[in-house]
């Protein structure tokens, strides 16, 4: 491993400090999913809260895409991603920050629409920033060597979502006007870091125009985004609560967290297998086999085939984790690599939209997991195999 560390020619200490900030905006998306519905709640707002989730989702699949087309042009303007990751880190942390301070007394009756709003801004500042900081990875990694890159972002993502449950009781413990603060502090923390690994200086890329990707491919590249997110959040949902019944010594919240601890840890060695497969193959096997898992979930009441499955779930996530990010900054040209995760993380959002409202109207139960999975699957990887990749944007594992 250190071998292929030191005879590679990623920005290391860069990708590191990109991963500090990805572990800031977990934290965060942590922070506000836990005590939004309760705010909202306690405020009076107690059937707009559902219908929140709904709307921000929906407000990532429109926004996602415009600010990563605004990234690439501040890009080729200023040479740089960083203004839009400052202001984008500043608005939040700054929103947090009111918010804690406006729970810490009792709100006006006046006033208490600001909440709602504040969140909905935050959600936009939040990703004002997200997507350029993942597009920054083309820029710390040769395109060939980008799964090798995105290994680390993926073992910080696990190891994050693998504390969840100890996080979250430390968030309660908290309460919401010091989780709100500190994850202020958090956020400025993470920037602060990315700032001090030095992102300026980065790989060269070639700057010269390119044309927008057609309309088809960027329809295609959200359409994988959605079928992929479709098919995460049924599973996250319904399964573990399945598998719990099986472990009943296994709270549902440490399955969720056993199978983002495995898919972290799995990436390590994954990663080679992705170079082999190419980008696109790789999702559509780690897809379908989270399709075939919850089929077998279905099946089983065996103790050990379902400790089995959450490994297993755990691999096929790691497969997909590590292979999206660089499909979603290869797919489309060098200079337009904001668009590209802003495409594909725009339809995760969809997805969860989309999620948020089908539970408005019925539970979803493990048997409607399985067959929308499917579903997600067909439309995933339709569209994963009608992507041509173009002289400009193949890869050597495209």
């Amino acid at each position: 491993m250190r071998s292929r560390i030191s005879q590679s020619s990623i920005l290391w200490r860069q990708v590191w400090g990109l991963a500090a900030l990805l572990a800031a905006i977990i934290f965060s998306w942590m922070a506000y999913g836990f005590y939004q519905p309760r705010i909202l709640e306690k405020q009076g707002f107690t059937g707009i809260a559902s219908s929140l989730g709904i709307l921000q989702g929906l407000l990532g699949a429109v926004v996602e895409p415009y600010f990563g087309i605004v990234s690439d042009r501040v890009m080729r303007r200023v040479g740089s991603r960083l203004p839009m990751i400052a202001a984008g880190v500043t608005l939040a942390g700054m929103i947090f920050v009111v918010v804690s301070l406006l729970l810490e007394g009792e709100l006006p009756s006046s006033l208490r629409w600001l909440i709602p709003v504040l969140m909905t801004i935050w959600v936009i500042a939040m990703i004002v920033f997200r997507g350029p900081a993942i597009a920054l990875l083309m820029q710390f990694a040769p395109s060939a060597e980008l799964p090798q890159a995105n290994v680390i972002l993926v073992l910080i993502f696990g190891l994050v979502g693998a504390v969840g449950p100890l996080l979250g009781n430390l968030i309660q413990h908290l309460g919401a006007s010091l989780t709100f603060m500190l994850g202020a502090v958090v956020l400025i923390v993470g920037a602060l870091l990315l700032w001090s690994a030095k992102p300026q200086y980065t790989l060269p890329i070639k700057q010269s125009s390119q044309p927008l990707p057609t309309f088809l491919r960027s329809v295609l590249i959200f359409g994988v985004g959605l079928g992929a997110g479709l098919e995460v959040n049924l599973l996250l949902r319904p399964f573990p609560v399945l598998l719990h019944n099986i472990l009943p010594s296994i709270g549902t919240e440490y399955i969720t967290s056993g199978m983002l601890l495995v898919s972290g840890l799995s990436g390590l060695f994954l990663e080679r297998l992705i170079l082999r497969l190419g980008v696109k193959k790789a999702m559509k096997i780690s897809l379908g086999a989270i399709a075939i898992l919850m089929g077998l979930t279905l099946l089983t009441r065996n103790s050990r085939l379902a400790v089995g499955l959450v490994v297993a779930f755990g691999v096929a996530f790691g497969l997909l984790f590590t292979s999206q990010i660089p499909f979603a900054l290869t797919v489309v040209p060098p200079t337009w690599a904001g668009l590209g995760t802003g495409l594909y993380f725009g339809g995760m959002g969809a997805a969860t939209a989309l999620i948020s409202l089908l539970q408005q109207y019925d539970e979803i139960t493990p048997i409607i997991g399985f067959w929308g999975g499917a579903i997600a699957f067909l439309i995933a990887t339709s569209c994963l195999s009608a992507i041509r990749f173009s002289s400009t944007t193949r890869l050597p594992f495209a």
